[in-house]
């Protein structure tokens, strides 16, 4: 792994680390459940236009658990 992909990861997972990190992730998670009902969609334009802000917020969610992963192969590969 080169030295700029170890600093990215390391910036990234040190970031996770901070308090701070699981308090973006708290909200995200009642963003979800806010979101997430679809009781009050009017029309197909704003069920996709929902259907994407989901697929942020469940990406920035899983985001920590995708880095880790990635980073941990990385090191098994060299």
């Amino acid at each position: 792994m080169s030295p700029e992909v170890a600093k990215y990861y390391d910036s990234r997972l040190s970031m996770m680390a901070e308090p701070a990190w699981k308090d973006l992730m708290e909200d995200i998670e009642a963003m979800i459940a806010s979101t997430n009902d679809i009781s009050s969609i009017q029309d197909e334009k704003t069920l996709h236009y929902r259907r994407g802000e989901l697929s942020m917020m469940r990406w920035v969610l899983n985001l920590q658990s995708i880095s880790e992963t990635t980073y941990q192969d990385l090191l098994k590969e060299h």
